[in-house]
């Protein structure tokens, strides 16, 4: 990004340009617009050409790059559960009734072995420092007799196992040494694969520290010697890599477990891996877990844990099957190891799998979750493929969630898209033709409203033109009081009236947008921050930086 001011030089295709002079439409970004101009039979169609929302791109004087032309979202949704909620037809209604009995034999027997792994895992824990309130980094791993001790537990994580209806379980292939491979990676389905490697493994664990305050399992977990790590906090993150690093080289310890994925998905598809597994650069061994069913969908995605906990009570049998597949090396180029190893290794489990690796993430079952908790129908709309806007874009989760909130005010429709009016509605503006540009410039498919991923990829796209953040400066210091290096409402009215031709009240409404921090004058701070949060308002302001005078035809 440019970190100067640019000259009005620079800045060569100034908004006027697009709504003056017939002659520069016929080129240059209007040209390539997605956006057909009318034929000129009549004034009026030419004055509708030049100023109305078939005009030429609001924002050409960023960059010669045309707007974006998104890929589209994938079709996919690797968070719905395909179980129908209550419903499933007379045979679920029968199967239900008829093992209702069943299911209060199996929810004791389910209490009971929770209450006995608690007690012997309790023992176990007693008075061993290392695990005082939760594990602490450095700890050295559990003594033998802990160890062996905690063998009442496994066996009781196998009765839980066999009480929600998982009387068998086929393996393929065989964990590989320890010594081979110190870190194991597993797709994440349900919460029925902690409990099984649990038994079968007792690993070390990567979790979110919020485990620790679940009733009786945040002890259990806590014998398994887990690292904890907060997602959000990049000095977290790091702590985490250095202990997988560091037990991962000791063979005292357990194998190392992590769902790379970060989340539960239906099993139909890989979302995007977190690099923790990788960073270390030890051999992993992928494991790969499947249920196969007919009637009922085991995964763990829009159901409630008690609602999936009771359909598993409710069968006749559980399927599942876990495959060991041949370790994974990590590059031999040290550069490449993280994202090169985590790739390998998500390639090998989807073939194994049978499944199409996605660019979908944990933050997508966020935005998600969100909508939902907005009482938004078709959440799965919302969905961006977050991997892919971070990786194209570098948009991080938090900036996501932040412009969902105020695309969700924008009063989407079933479909979770938005019009032009409830837009602009947001920010207390009418749409104008100028904002109607500004509109387009998201609305690639011209159906005259806008997704979720269209506004957060136009609006990521927006930030990173190359003359962005440079235009940004040059707006400020065209608005600024010299003595105070502050914009009050007279000064942004006397800059802009001219320019957008906007009225005084919505010149208000534009200046509350702006004043973030509500002390009723902008800062640098506030604009920099405004424009950052909503990058496509600096078109409001491309006369000013070019020097011109906005004239709209009438």
């Amino acid at each position: 990004m440019a970190s100067t001011s640019p000259s009005p030089a620079s800045l060569s295709t100034p908004l006027l340009s697009d709504c003056i002079a017939p002659a520069h439409a016929a080129n240059g970004h209007a040209t390539n617009h997605r956006h057909h101009h009318h034929d000129d039979d009549s004034d009026g169609a030419a004055a509708a050409s030049v100023c109305g929302d078939d005009g030429g791109d609001p924002f050409a004087f960023l960059s010669e790059d045309r707007p974006p032309r998104d890929r589209g979202p994938s079709p996919s949704d690797p968070f719905r559960n395909g179980t129908p909620a209550w419903g499933g037809g007379a045979y679920a209604w029968a199967r239900t009734l008829l093992l209702l009995p069943v299911a209060a034999v199996r929810l004791a027997l389910f209490g009971l072995a929770i209450a006995i792994g608690y007690a012997a895992t309790w023992v176990a824990l007693r008075g061993w420092a290392d695990t005082h309130g939760k594990p602490r980094e450095g700890g050295g791993p559990m003594p033998a007799w802990r160890r062996r001790l905690m063998w009442i537990t496994r066996i009781s994580a196998r009765c839980i196992l066999f009480s929600f209806g998982y009387h068998w379980i086929r393996k393929k292939g065989r964990p590989a040494p320890r010594e081979l491979a110190p870190i194991v990676v597993s797709n994440h389905i349900s919460y029925i694969e902690p409990i099984f490697f649990f038994y079968e493994l007792f690993p070390t664990i990567v979790c979110s520290e919020s485990h620790d305050a679940l009733p009786f399992v945040g002890t259990i977990i806590r014998a398994m010697q887990v690292i904890y790590v907060d997602r959000f906090s990049p000095a977290s993150r790091k702590a985490a890599v250095n202990e997988i690093k560091r037990k991962a080289a000791c063979n005292s310890f357990p194998r190392v477990l992590l769902f790379p994925e970060g989340t539960t998905t239906n099993g139909r598809f890989l979302i995007s891996f977190q690099h923790g597994a990788f960073i270390p650069g030890y051999p992993v061994q992928p494991v790969v877990v499947r249920y196969p069913h007919v009637h009922f969908d085991q995964s763990w995605g829009n159901i409630s844990l008690l609602k999936l906990m009771f359909k598993m009570f409710t069968q006749f049998h559980n399927f599942m099957e876990v495959e060991y597949l041949p370790v994974v090396y990590p590059p031999e180029i040290k550069q490449e190891n993280a994202l090169h190893f985590a790739e390998d290794t998500r390639y090998a489990m989807a073939h194994a799998l049978n499944v199409l690796p996605t660019s979908y993430s944990y933050g997508d079952s966020m935005i998600m979750a969100r909508a939902v908790e907005a009482g938004k129908v078709n959440c799965s709309n919302y969905m961006v493929e977050m991997a892919w806007v971070k990786d194209i874009y570098g948009v991080s989760t938090a900036e996501a969630m932040e412009l969902l909130e105020h695309f969700l005010a924008m009063n989407p429709d079933s479909d979770g898209r938005v019009e032009a009016e409830d837009f602009w509605a947001h920010f207390g503006l009418d749409c104008s033709p100028l904002c109607k540009k500004i509109f387009h410039y998201f609305d690639l498919g011209i159906k005259e409203s806008i997704t979720f991923r269209q506004f957060l990829v136009g609006c990521a796209h927006l930030r990173k033109q190359p003359l962005f953040q440079g235009a940004c400066e040059t707006a400020f210091e065209k608005c600024r009081d010299p003595e105070t290096s502050e914009i009050s409402r007279a000064q942004l009215a006397d800059v802009l009236q001219l320019s957008t031709l906007l009225p005084s009240d919505k010149m208000l409404e534009l200046f509350k947008t702006f004043d973030i921090d509500g002390d009723d004058k902008i800062s640098r701070d506030d604009f920099m921050t405004c424009l950052g949060r909503f990058p496509f308002l600096i078109a409001f302001f491309a006369a000013p930086i070019n020097g011109e005078v906005y004239i709209e035809i009438v």
